[in-house]
């Protein structure tokens, strides 16, 4: 998607499919097609939201790069990286970037991955090209 230019924007468990044992992105509802190199629109839910879009900042192809890490995040320890009673605690947690550990009893490899998506600052995020290469 990401080398067509389209951003999903609202990467969760509930919108991963498995079809035949492989996995497939579904709810294209909110996906953007990129008309330049950013995109600005307030969208996502709210526990897969990366910093950027809490910020009103302009973003790319990264913001779901940083739901994936949510998503690894989750599956390895049964509940979202960030979590707070209201909207401006969870845009406070979100955006200062901090998160529990994941259990030591995953791979450094595992927890290294779920740092590299939950980059709060998104230049330093990696991308769908370098997760792939690597």
């Amino acid at each position: 998607m990401h080398s067509n230019n389209i951003i999903h924007r609202d990467i969760k468990p509930a919108n991963i499919f498995f079809v035949g044992g492989v996995a497939k992105l579904g709810d294209l509802n909110v996906s953007k097609v990129l008309e330049g190199k950013y995109a600005s629109t307030q969208t996502g839910t709210p526990y897969y939201t990366s910093p950027e879009i809490w910020n009103n900042a302009k973003y790319d192809g990264r913001v779901d790069i940083w739901s994936l890490g949510c998503v690894l995040y989750e599956l390895a320890t049964l509940r979202p990286p960030f979590l707070a009673k209201d909207f401006p605690g969870l845009s406070r947690k979100v955006t200062l970037g901090y998160y529990e550990p994941i259990p030591q009893s995953y791979s450094k490899k595992l927890s290294e991955l779920i740092k590299n998506c939950l980059q709060v600052k998104m230049h330093y995020r990696v991308t769908a090209k370098e997760l792939l290469r690597n």
